[in-house]
């Protein structure tokens, strides 16, 4: 292939292209039967698997996600492509694990991952907006680190076999949603649990969110798409790349929400959300730092364990864990509130990140 077509998708022009064709697609998402502004969350995605699967016993967000299955073979497929699957890994694999389990719980006492934030603004919802600040406020905590020498190690080249191990991993979750298909009025079919009621009973045709996932995960791929990196760069070299796809992403979903009549502005009664505005920008900033030491937004992360890279997939399993430990101990919030234990979980959270963030700084 040449080189003009490898790089299309790396151009200002088309990054921006691709965030107004995630924008749509969500909006397009929930009007076929997503749950309404989280069309697609990697947060509550990955909860709702983690649910599926037998993490938690949260009976209204359990579902196996295809968009998520998506966008790591989507990813996956787009590094074959283009020569571009590279495994590597091996750089704090425990720390990076950890990343993943608070910045899932960070993102549950907010209910969403950056990816929802915009979606929730493209939808109407106000609370997204202590969010979005919150999310901001944790990137720039992470950008003072970066200026102090923050770094996790450098990573080794893996084989082809260890790189591959990951999305194996997604093949085979993809051949069980295949195999045991929702059966109306069945909590469980056959290993997997599916919600009857709640967020996680709504979901768009198996066809159409598997195709969206693929096609969202190989042009991220080829893009670079990060909504957490948007905010970094932004920050740290005032670089306006990634950040052009985030907008557009912003603004095609809403233009999308506005013709479908999904488009309901006001902070009350906003679907699988709350009200409490300082939790709301809490949650975030714990996970906007942990995306930021991890390198990635939960998108990204699933978008770079797709070519191989080890350590994203590390960090995506220790969302699993992170989105099982805060539906099992109370952590997570609901349209009702913040959890029993969410307050304990954002302190104890971004003291640890606290901690790995000055343990991991070259320079005084």
């Amino acid at each position: 292939m040449s080189r003009t077509v490898k790089n299309v998708f790396a151009t200002a022009a088309g990054i921006t292209a691709v965030g107004a064709i995630i924008g749509v697609v969500a909006g397009l998402l929930q009007h076929y039967g997503n749950p309404a502004n989280m069309a697609i969350c990697v947060a509550c995605f990955g909860r709702d698997i983690a649910g599926s699967i037998g993490l938690h016993r949260a009976a209204v967000v359990q579902y196996l996600r295809p968009e998520i299955l998506g966008f790591v073979l989507g990813a996956f497929a787009a590094a074959l492509a283009f020569k571009e699957f590279k495994p590597s890994g091996g750089s704090a694999p425990i720390t990076r694990f950890a990343l993943g389990m608070i910045a899932m719980i960070g993102a549950l006492v907010f209910l969403g991952c950056p990816w929802r934030v915009f979606l929730r603004l493209a939808g109407g919802d106000g609370n997204a907006l202590f969010g979005l600040a919150g999310l901001v406020a944790g990137v720039w905590l992470g950008t003072l680190f970066f200026k102090r020498g923050f770094n996790l190690g450098r990573s080794q080249a893996q084989s082809t076999g260890t790189g591959l191990i990951f999305p194996l991993v997604i093949v085979g979750l993809l051949a069980l949603r295949l195999i045991y298909q929702p059966v109306a009025g069945e909590a469980q079919s056959g290993v997997l649990w599916y919600s009857l009621s709640g967020p996680g009973s709504f979901y768009a045709p198996l066809t159409f969110s598997l195709a969206a996932g693929l096609g969202i995960g190989f042009l991220a791929q080829r893009s670079r798409f990060c909504t957490m990196g948007a905010i970094r760069d932004l920050l740290l070299f005032r670089q306006w790349y990634l950040m052009y796809g985030v907008l557009a992403l912003l603004v095609f979903a809403f233009l999308t929400n506005l013709v479908l009549g999904q488009f309901n502005p006001g902070f009350a009664g906003q679907p699988v959300a709350h009200t409490s505005w300082f939790w709301n920008f809490a949650g975030m900033l714990v996970a906007g730092l942990a995306f930021a030491l991890a390198g990635g937004c939960p998108g990204r992360q699933l978008f770079m364990s797709g070519e191989g890279n080890t350590d994203a997939g590390l960090f995506a399993l220790g969302l699993l864990a992170g989105a099982a430990v805060a539906h099992n101990f109370g952590l997570a919030s609901s349209p009702a509130g913040i959890g029993p234990h969410g307050v304990a979980a954002v302190v104890i959270g971004l003291a640890v990140l606290l901690f790995i963030g000055f343990s991991n700084c070259k320079r005084n």
